[in-house]
């Protein structure tokens, strides 16, 4: 009765192991470099901030004033941050379309472009603007935090919960970010 119960629990442990592990090593296509960079080779300090992004939001673009303030606040503080597009189905997606964004933003961050969806998939991202922060656990990078950004996308002198700063800090003093989630608002993301 034991080996039955076991084997079955080797073929569901199994590929949940290796798809956790995975995540480190799953490789993209940096817009700016124009080389395929690991997931794991951009969390180089304490945390990496992925920011699902899209050149023809709006959502997006309304916080790109945020974005900048964010990562120049903790980008010397060993907090990474790197752009991610879903957006496969336009020319807004090309490789030199987000370089140029990068160019001419003064976003200056990676730009990486997920033309599978593998990450998307993976986290189950449906908004963008939507973050993932990602640390270094035990043996792979681990989510400490995962949603929005604030709470007001559109009027950012009306926001009063800054979600991702709090989060960002908390990780900083060494604490496990409390909400660990917060759902983002958005444009959607088409996963078909």
């Amino acid at each position: 009765m034991k080996t039955p119960f076991l084997i079955l629990l080797l073929f569901v442990l199994i590929p949940a192991l290796v798809w956790g592990q995975e995540t480190g090593s799953i490789e993209r296509l940096d817009a700016i470099t124009g080389k395929k960079v690991s997931i794991g080779s951009l969390l180089k300090q304490k945390a990496l901030v992925l920011i699902f992004h899209s050149l023809d939001c709006p959502f997006a673009k309304m916080y790109e004033g945020r974005i900048k303030s964010l990562k120049s606040t903790f980008q010397n503080q060993g907090i990474d941050f790197v752009l991610i597009t879903p957006d496969t189905e336009n020319d807004y997606s090309s490789q030199q379309n987000l370089k140029n964004y990068i160019d001419d933003s003064g976003v200056n961050m990676n730009y990486l472009i997920d033309e599978e969806l593998t990450l998307v998939k993976k986290w189950e991202i449906t908004k963008v603007p939507e973050v993932i922060v990602l640390v270094k656990g035990e043996e792979d990078l681990e989510i400490a935090y995962r949603g929005a950004i604030d709470n007001n996308p559109q009027a950012e002198a009306s926001v009063s919960d800054k979600y991702l700063e709090r989060a960002l800090n908390q990780i900083l003093k060494g604490e496990k970010p409390s909400p660990g989630q917060i759902r983002a608002t958005g444009c959607n993301v088409k996963t078909y």
